[in-house]
């Protein structure tokens, strides 16, 4: 039973698995090299890159950034993320990335718990910032980032945050800092949700992301004269340490989409000429949903990563598209990728062997953690084998680490089988987690909003199968009102645009009396996804209810389409 074969490694020695240190190295021997490259514009290269770090890393230095600070970045996809980022790294400081959809409680927990002081946002998450302001006593500086050629729109009037724009912060000073770093040192911190409690800090040194980074490499076989097309959010950790840093790694190219577009896709990787991308979620079904046209397979694109790559429409994508290789993994950000499809042996369905020389894996009984036997469905459980190559824990948050590493293995809170030649297939989530549009969502997180509603007394949000492929969820939201009130659907749904992201906000609305509860008074939360037991719900697609976000994705799709231009 052979596991995934060993990784090869582009810096064996473990003292540079620094991506500073490895960008620094790239401009050495790729300076001329196209690297970061904005779809559509042209690339920076690898020295150009290098460059612009360490000026921005001696001016976030002048406004007082230092080793270990969090530093938090909300920006869309666009070059300067990754300028920013490696700049805080050369200072030995820690990122955090924010969900650009954040606004009200959930931005104020990601700022307030991580302790940031400095956040560099776009101009166009300013209004919400002014909004908690009051809220977030830690955060002293907004560095200001306005995109390139749109329109300029005026800044809010902060009562205490000094705001800059990010312009005026790379130094003249061109030399990297004078920092002492380390592939055990904090590379960032990014939130993942919570299932009895609020977004959980994922501590992820160097060394994780180094080896996360690897086993990507590794898995779609890069090279130096690769594209990677990088679609999926950079706040995400897909994106930079599965697309980005394997790219830098080989010595080849990202190319930066500002946003996942179904019906642009293959125009966009035509035109990237891009050889490999990542897929999450119901991105393939949406693809595939797409009608057919006559220059589906005209493009470069060689292998695709589908997290998952559903059995059900896998091979049809594959020869539609003309894409050699579509392979499934499994991996979080705690953990990395644990498991790869062996790229001559694919089993459409499998998430692929275990990465053994690197992790141990476990399919264990939940209540117990002893492990099942091949072909019984279990928790799987990891453990690193490497020092360092591992989250460090939740931030701030010493009993969710120690819950989630109790009896010295990871637990992931996903179902999962062996077969007996060692592939490994995914069959559910185990943890209360709502997963939509590639997102991780905490019921509990809703819960907390929902809470401030007048006519609530109680709320409990459950996921609920999605039309699409993909293993995602849509959101049901049980309520119980207070005594007189009435559920109106829409009201309701206005209320909650205005303070929930817009991928939280629900879809099916259902108002009950009592909620059922175990004998020890908990929520009984499976009885809840089923119409027998709520009634029917209100459901606002069917009812024609449009968010605001889908408002405007519909008008950003209407500008860019040839009929508008």
């Amino acid at each position: 039973m052979a596991d995934f074969p060993p990784l090869t490694l582009s810096f064996p020695d473990r003292r540079d698995w620094i991506f500073p240190r490895v960008l620094a190295e790239r401009a050495r021997t790729h300076g001329d090299s196209p690297f970061l490259e904005p779809l559509g514009e042209p690339a920076l290269s690898y020295a150009e890159v290098d460059w612009l770090v360490n000026r921005f890393a001696h001016g976030l230095a002048a406004l007082g950034v230092e080793r270990g600070d969090r530093v938090l970045v909300m920006l869309p996809n666009c070059v300067e993320f990754m300028l920013v980022w490696w700049a805080i790294n050369r200072l030995g400081a820690i990122e955090v990335s924010v969900n650009n959809a954040y606004k009200g409680y959930f931005l104020e927990h990601v700022v307030t718990n991580s302790g940031g002081r400095l956040i560099v946002a776009a101009d166009e998450f300013l209004e919400r910032l002014q909004s908690s302001e009051d809220r977030l006593p830690g955060l002293e500086t907004v560095v200001v980032h306005a995109a390139r050629g749109a329109a300029e729109m005026p800044w809010p009037r902060f009562k205490r945050l000094r705001a800059l724009p990010l312009e005026a912060i790379p130094a003249s000073r061109d030399d990297p800092p004078e920092v002492e770093l380390s592939h055990r040192d904090l590379c960032a911190i990014m939130y993942t949700s919570g299932t009895t409690g609020p977004s959980k800090g994922v501590m992820l040194p160097h060394a994780h992301c180094y080896v996360f980074a690897e086993a990507t490499a590794n898995l779609t076989r890069l090279t130096a004269e690769d594209a990677y097309f990088v679609a999926t959010p950079l706040y995400h950790g897909n994106a930079p340490i599965m697309q980005v840093f394997p790219a830098m790694l080989r010595g080849g190219r990202a190319v930066i989409c500002p946003r996942f577009s179904a019906s642009e896709w293959v125009a966009e990787i035509r035109r990237s000429g891009a050889t490999v991308t990542n897929l999450l979620g119901v991105m393939m079904d949406f693809l595939y949903r797409q009608p057919p046209r006559a220059g589906d397979r005209e493009h470069r694109l060689r292998v695709v990563l589908g997290q998952p790559a559903p059995a059900a429409i896998v091979e049809d994508f594959k020869r539609r598209f003309g894409i050699g290789k579509v392979l499934e993994y499994y991996g979080m950000t705690e953990v990395g990728v644990v498991t790869m499809m062996p790229w001559d042996d694919v089993r459409p369905g499998s998430c692929g062997k275990a990465v053994s020389e690197w992790f141990d894996l476990r399919i264990a009984d939940p209540e117990t953690d002893e492990e099942l036997p091949a072909g019984q469905v279990g928790e799987l459980l990891v453990r690193p084998r490497v020092p360092w190559a591992f989250n460090q824990g939740y931030w701030e948050m010493p009993d969710k680490t120690l819950e989630a590493l109790r009896n010295v293995w990871y637990h992931t809170g996903d179902a999962l089988k062996r077969d007996a030649e060692g592939y490994y297939y995914f069959v559910d989530r185990m943890r209360d987690v709502i997963r939509r549009r590639a997102t991780n969502i905490s019921s509990y997180d809703i819960e907390c909003v929902i809470a401030e509603h007048p006519d609530v007394t109680e709320s409990a949000a459950v996921a609920v199968p999605s039309e699409f492929v993909g293993g995602e969820d849509e959101i049901k939201l049980c309520l119980v009102l207070r005594a007189g009130a009435r559920l109106v659907p829409e009201e309701f749904l206005a209320w909650c645009e205005e303070r929930l992201p817009h991928f939280a906000v629900p879809r099916y609305l259902v108002a009950v009396p009592e909620f059922p509860r175990t004998p020890n008074n908990k929520v009984q939360k499976y009885l809840l996804r089923q119409p027998d037991v709520t009634g029917a719900a209100w459901d606002r697609v069917a009812a024609g209810y449009r968010l605001e976000e889908e408002i405007r994705k519909a008008e950003r799709k209407r500008r860019s389409s040839p009929a508008a231009s």
